[in-house]
């Protein structure tokens, strides 16, 4: 979306101004009288000839009767068709008075846009062009529609069909509301050679101090007015439509509405402006504004009355300066961000594609400001490891036992780092809490589902803007700044649980920043295509984070995200989500297809939109959202072809958002533009955001940890092979023995004085599970979740290094890697690295040629388990360890370490020792089926039933109402063919 540039009047380059000049009401001429006279004969025959003549002429069509039968098998005649004709007449003379009635009221009324009668279409514009001659010779006729050639046009390209016209009906999405054009064509040239010829002279004679005020001007087709273009084109400087905002925030405009955030103005409303604001006719003054009706003339001088001035503060005072105080609304009243200048093109951001990553101890800064898509991202690697574990452990991939996965390295580990720091598992959970508690409170109310447009998270809390009023919210939501904003509280949504519904805003992703708040756009909703212009490499990192965060999200249930022309290399990242199409004409091909299919099935099951299927009774899983990301051109019979889909596409549940050179697509609803330095531009959304962006950099180390990670990935390195092995001989004593397995004990140090002492051991416990190093960023935002400065980071290492000492060498037991990553010397050492290290040794090492050796090994290993990780971790702390691998590797190597073991025994015919062996590594793996299992086998060859029925017995109790594993029922059937009638009988 190439923004087009011309020069203001301060000689800087601006955007194109498009926004219609105030309008200046003439001397009315002879001809004026003329056209009022005929629109108002035109007004009077259509309005009182029209009836007059049906009812005098034609009379009464209806029958005076009920019809009977024999009324309706009987021959239609001339004089039924003239009745039926005079019917169908009735009804379009009934419409086109309810469309110069709205249109009356609004031109009399002077703000605001007429409403929409349904249906009227050619006869609400000639309504319109009518009452507009009519009143053109009175002092009200400033912003009335397009001239009578326009007559049965649409107004629109085209090309862009029902999807834009849908688009610029949706009320106030974060610029100023959305309506049609409302100046005649006359009017606009009338402006545009007053404020050319006036342009200097107003520069000229504008004072320093004077008060002066602008008013709002209706839109021009797609374009609106805005503070930023208002302060560009008077002020000299986008950047100061701060000091607009500040002059007339709170302040009752003409139609009794306020002000309250700067992206959201509407036709008719006054501005006080700056004292330095230039611009001839431009700028109204209320004495001096011979040229504006005497209307608007008492709206100045009311609004005049309002604000800090009336107060003898003065509106110089606060006008002229470049900044102001506040910088825009307060915390309190702020449910948007305001709308911020213009990018800076001299100026590069670190969150760019081009950007260096070398702040922050080199981690890339573009997942370091990503918190939720690190979240999903993280938290989907951490159930691929997972799965890779509980794989391996049943067998389905052999010698991965109890293992960790690979340990990256190069950018793999600096992006697995950076997830760590940048990721906001709780933001995750708020907003997916949040939306589906708001979609239950609605279900019990009887209530449908907003269309949502779009969400922001602003400090905490959650604000949601609505395609349209949806009435009060549901408790504990609250209304926004106007009936189409919902928002609800940081506080509030702590208090929500878990709730049994669909997630009802799958297609919400984040695409970036704007302050302190991030938008989260919601791509199914968009009534038509989302285009996005840009360099190619820029939009390639834009569509890479759009397609990571769909994929790997926490406020999702199911969805379909359809790649074309970029990221066949992300599919690892949720191969259930993800499909990859070759071309353009694979895409139009499939989604027609399952255009019509949802089309189908709406109509079948009863329903308006996927809205209604998806959160009620029924919960359809078939209204899942189908996301489109296309990152290829699209050829203009494409583009076409795709504007035509996505005309319906909002209310079937299917988002697309295209990529384009030009920034001209047909059918585009809402237009963006990335930079080179970062920033995602829509201008007619009023929004300027720092982008979230995933750079190719980044894409290909993230997808390489979910490579490495693949469960039925084969490798050539021994994965088996525990990344630190400990001298478990008598030597290999070490100097500081720390015990994870169970409650947390430290051997060999003292224990810290103070409130400092939970944190370094919390922080000795993170080094002591990452052997391989943990980058400083990492130890502090596992630490300081909220965050923490660098000096008391500094302070806590320091402290850290005098409490571990150095070894008789003198070299510190806490240093750092080439990489700069925290490092552990190998006389620190904690139980699990024993457990790991005895367990390899008896199943890899000595232990495989000597019977008696892997026993005492074996049983040495279990002796170190004395319950879960960290079994005592204090309320509030190591909530880190959520992102870790280990507490499933644990219970996988304890019950591998007592399977072993039981093996052992069972050799040579030792039960008792094998149900021992078992019934510890239970306590450590109570869920793992493997280990009951063995322990029914070991009961079984006692020879004792009465044991053995009471086992079952007690199975059946942990198992609860889902009942007994189908493996677990088979092998009992084996075992014990009477179990069933035993358990039955015991009671």
């Amino acid at each position: 979306m190439p923004r087009r540039r011309t020069s203001s009047s301060t000689g800087t380059t601006a955007p194109r101004n498009r926004t219609p000049q105030p309008v200046r009401v003439r001397r009315r001429s002879f001809g004026d009288f003329v056209k009022a006279f005929f629109a108002f004969v035109a007004l009077a025959v259509l309005l009182v000839g029209v009836p007059g003549a049906l009812a005098t002429q034609i009379g009464w069509p209806l029958p005076n009767g009920v019809p009977s039968l024999d009324w309706l098998q009987q021959e239609i005649t001339v004089h039924t068709f003239l009745n039926i004709l005079t019917v169908v007449v009735w009804l379009a003379w009934a419409q086109f008075t309810a469309c110069v009635l709205v249109e009356m009221k609004a031109a009399l009324s002077g703000v605001g846009v007429p409403g929409r009668v349904p249906g009227a279409g050619p006869s609400q514009l000639l309504a319109r062009q009518l009452v507009a001659a009519l009143l053109l010779v009175g002092a009200t006729a400033a912003s009335f529609a397009p001239g009578l050639s326009q007559l049965g046009q649409s107004g629109y390209d085209a090309h862009q069909r029902p999807t834009v016209a849908a688009a610029q009906q949706t009320p106030g999405f974060f610029a100023q509301q959305q309506e049609q054009a409302a100046d005649t064509a006359s009017a606009l040239a009338e402006q545009a050679s007053h404020a050319a010829s006036h342009a200097d002279a107003g520069a000229s004679t504008a004072k320093q101090g004077d008060t002066k005020y602008y008013r709002i001007q209706p839109p021009e087709g797609r374009h609106h007015d805005s503070l930023w273009e208002i302060a560009e084109r008077h002020l000299g400087d986008g950047r100061r439509y701060k000091e607009i905002f500040e002059l007339n925030k709170d302040r009752v405009q003409p139609d009794g509405s306020k002000l309250s955030e700067a992206s959201l103005i509407r036709p008719g409303w006054i501005m006080e402006m700056p004292g330095d604001a230039r611009g001839g006719e431009l700028v109204e003054m209320p004495d001096e504004a011979p040229h504006v009706s005497p209307d608007v003339q008492q709206q100045i001088a009311d609004y005049a009355q309002t604000g800090d001035h009336a107060q003898g503060g003065g509106s110089g005072a606060r006008g002229g300066g470049h900044e102001h105080a506040g910088g825009g609304p307060s915390a309190s009243q702020v449910s948007l961000p305001e709308q911020r200048p213009a990018p800076d093109s001299g100026h590069q951001q670190a969150t760019g594609v081009d950007a260096e990553s070398d702040s922050s101890f080199g981690l890339p800064e573009a997942l370091l400001g990503a918190p939720l898509l690190a979240a999903g991202l993280l938290g989907a690697l951490g159930r691929r490891r997972r799965q890779a574990l509980w794989q391996s452990a049943f067998g389905a991939v052999g010698g991965r036992r109890g293992m960790e996965p690979p340990t990256p390295s190069g950018d793999a580990q600096d992006v697995q780092d950076a997830l760590l720091v940048g990721a906001d598992p709780e933001g995750v959970r708020m907003l997916d809490r949040s939306l589906r508690g708001l979609a239950a409170s609605l279900a019990e109310e009887s209530r449908a589902l907003p269309v949502v447009y779009a969400a922001w998270l602003s400090k905490g809390d959650l604000h949601l803007q609505l395609a349209q009023p949806a009435g009060k919210p549901p408790a504990p939501w609250q209304q926004g700044q106007d009936q189409t904003f919902w928002m609800l509280a940081r506080t509030d949504a702590e208090r929500y649980e878990d709730v049994d519904t669909a997630a009802p805003y799958p297609g919400l992703v984040s695409l970036g920043t704007m302050d302190d708040s991030r938008l989260l756009l919601n791509l199914e909703a968009v009534p038509g295509i989302v285009s996005l212009s840009g360099r190619e490499a820029d939009r390639a990192a834009v569509f890479a984070s759009v397609a990571a965060e769909l994929a790997t999200n926490g406020w999702s249930d199911r969805m379909t995200i359809t790649l074309v022309g970029f990221g066949e290399d992300l599919t690892p990242l949720a191969p259930n989500r993800i499909r990859h199409l070759e071309d353009i004409e694979a895409l139009v091909e499939t989604m027609e297809a399952e255009t019509r299919q949802r089309r189908g099935a709406l109509g079948a099951a009863g329903h308006d939109s996927v809205l209604t299927g998806r959160t009620g009774p029924a919960q359809h899983t078939r209204w899942a959202p189908h996301l489109v990301l296309l990152a290829a051109q699209p050829s203009p019979e494409d583009a076409v072809k795709l504007a035509e889909l996505a005309a319906d596409a909002s209310r079937l549940g299917i988002g697309y958002l295209v990529g384009t050179e030009t920034g001209d697509l047909p059918g585009a609803a809402w237009e963006m533009e990335i930079t080179g330095q970062g920033k995602l531009l829509a201008p007619l959304l009023g929004l300027e955001l720092d982008a979230q962006l995933l750079p190719v950099a980044q894409q290909r180390a993230v997808v390489e940890l979910f490579v490495e990670a693949d469960p039925e990935r084969e490798s050539d390195r021994p994965e088996n092979t525990p990344p630190f092995l400990v001298d478990i001989s008598e030597q290999g004593r070490p100097a500081v023995y720390a015990r994870l397995v169970g409650p947390y004990e430290i051997i060999g140090l003292d224990t810290p004085d103070g409130e400092r002492s939970a944190l370094l051991h919390e922080a000795l416990a993170l080094l002591l599970l990452h052997r391989e190093g943990v980058h400083p960023r990492v130890l502090s935002s596992a630490l300081w979740p909220r965050g923490v400065t660098d000096d008391v980071r500094n302070a806590l290492l320091d402290r850290l290094r005098d409490w571990l000492g150095a070894d008789p060498d003198g070299t510190p037991r806490l240093g750092r890697d080439a990489t700069g990553r925290l490092t552990l010397a190998k006389s620190v050492v904690s139980d699990l690295d024993v457990l790991r290290s005895l367990y390899h040794e008896a199943t890899q090492g000595k232990g495989v040629d000597s019977r008696a050796v892997r026993g005492r090994l074996l049983t040495d290993a279990l002796v170190l388990v004395r319950g879960p990780l960290i079994a005592d971790r204090p309320e509030g702390r190591y909530r880190w360890l959520t992102h870790e691998i280990v507490d499933a590797q644990l219970p996988l190597l304890v019950a591998d370490t007592g399977l072993a073991l039981c093996e052992f025994h069972m050799e040579k015919n030792r039960a008792e020792k094998a149900i021992e062996a078992l019934n510890a590594a239970l306590r450590t793996a109570p869920a793992d089926e493997r280990l009951w299992h063995e322990l029914l086998r070991a009961t079984h060859a006692t020879g004792d039933t009465s044991r053995l029925t009471a086992l079952a017995t007690d199975l059946i109790g942990r198992s609860g109402a889902r009942g007994l594993p189908p493996r677990t029922e088979a092998l009992l059937d084996e075992l014990l063919p009477t179990w069933r009638d035993a358990i039955a009988a015991a009671g």
